[in-house]
């Protein structure tokens, strides 16, 4: 499952820092530069703080579904 382009575009279209997406998840940006790069595995507890930071579904960013949006 390649999550990494996922998370680098869903950055990228709030125009955020790596610097800024750590400081929001509290991790430091070298942490969240070995995620966007594939040194390290993206932890379950951390893609389920990005789901929410970005508002899409854990599926989504780990390329099962389309849909970016949880259905309620």
């Amino acid at each position: 499952m390649n999550y990494r382009k996922t998370i680098i575009n869903l950055r990228e279209e709030k125009d955020w820092t790596q610097k800024e997406v750590a400081l929001k998840l509290n991790i430091s940006q070298r942490a969240y530069s070995h995620y966007e790069n594939g040194t390290r595995q993206l932890p379950i507890d951390l893609l389920i703080k990005i789901s929410q930071l970005y508002g899409v579904t854990t599926d989504y960013i780990l390329g099962l579904s389309n849909n970016r949006k949880k259905a309620f």
